[in-house]
């Protein structure tokens, strides 16, 4: 099988949720027997330097457009994977096989998102889907949005390939119990504004004792979030970290709390329990598919149960020993070895 990617996300300095994706398969996907083409618009890192690349060094559509253009004079390519745009797979109908990967419908959702991004996915994603040879999603739950919204679509030709961890081994973590981390792109879905008020409103002695650290690039409609930062004794924002510095601050932290509105999956939870970190996370969207019991719930809308959830999990030791056992067992059903399994199985004998 002769594949080509869209890489562009995997590969930028500061990539966010779709490009640790791809680069978690693709890392895996080089482990077995495929012929891979990597498509980007910069020089690919060094590790990946062996394979074949169609490098275009251009931006916007027009990145998209000859790409696209390529892709169809091109006979040594077979499908064309497209993990983090519905553009050139819309482009290019049924000229190749396309499997553009639906991270999530956020564009389609009543929440403030990045205007551009909804203008782009409002204009390809239905005909990316309509044309595509099959369609991968990265979870049940989005597979579920997805019919909701297109309901013609054949169900048939869905396939789920979840996600893996950061890292696939990781060291014991170690409390530091002072520590309650957050990490998500500053913007209202990923709901900061309500995880500070509600920390706001703890007890004197948790605050105390319990700073709350926020990890993430800025990302759209997040002043509200930047100035309860600024004015919210006890809160750290440290901004983009790099991959070793997350895994430091997840390897301390006695507590995780993602109370997002909406999640396609969401790996960070995953990064989470791989460490048997307690977590306290929304029960929307894919978040209670992905932790199962390995997390306590809240309702992402309702700041009392946000402050709720996170004292009783910074209260309570018993039910944090009990999350840590849970953790283990549903971290073992993600991994990336998975993900790429379930991504040949539904490429079959092409």
């Amino acid at each position: 099988m002769r594949i080509a990617i869209d890489c562009r996300e995997a590969f930028r300095a500061e990539s966010t949720g779709k490009g640790k994706w791809t680069e978690g398969f693709l890392k895996e996907l080089m482990t077995r027997n495929a012929d891979v083409t990597l498509c980007s618009d910069t020089p690919v890192p060094k590790q990946f330097d062996h394979l074949k690349k169609i490098i275009i060094p251009k931006k916007g559509f027009a990145w998209h457009w000859s790409l696209t253009k390529e892709l169809k004079r091109r006979s040594d390519i077979d499908i064309f994977l497209s993990p983090t745009s519905y553009i050139v797979p819309a482009l290019l109908g049924k000229r190749k096989r396309c499997i553009p990967v639906v991270h999530d419908l956020i564009a389609f959702r009543n929440e403030p998102h990045d205007r551009k991004a909804r203008m782009i996915e409002y204009a390809t994603l239905g005909r990316a889907i309509r044309t595509a040879w099959k369609v991968a999603v990265i979870s049940e739950s989005t597979k579920k949005d997805l019919m909701e919204r297109h309901p013609r679509l054949d169900a048939e030709k869905i396939f789920i390939l979840y996600a893996g961890p950061l890292r696939e081994s990781v060291p014991a973590s170690v409390p530091d119990e002072k520590t309650i981390l957050c990490a998500a792109t500053l913007c209202p879905r990923k709901n900061q504004a309500r995880l500070i008020r509600a920390y706001a409103k703890l007890d004197d002695e948790l605050r105390k004792q319990y700073r709350l650290v926020l990890v993430g690039a800025r990302g759209w409609h997040d002043e509200e979030i930047i100035q309860l930062i600024e004015k919210t004794s006890g809160v750290e924002w440290k901004k983009y970290v790099s991959d070793t510095e997350y895994e430091a601050l997840l390897n301390r932290a006695t507590v995780f709390a993602m109370p997002s509105l909406y999640e396609g999956f969401g790996m960070q939870i995953l990064d989470a329990m791989q460490r048997s970190i307690p977590i306290l996370t929304s029960n929307k969207g894919s978040l209670k598919e992905v932790a199962g019991f390995a997390a306590l719930f809240c309702n992402p809308e309702d700041e009392q149960s946000i402050r709720i959830g996170l004292r009783m999990l910074l209260l309570d030791e018993e039910l944090r020993k009990r999350l840590q056992r849970e953790c283990t067992k549903q971290a073992a059903q993600f991994s990336w070895k998975r993900t790429v399994d379930l991504f040949l199985e539904a490429l079959g004998n092409v």
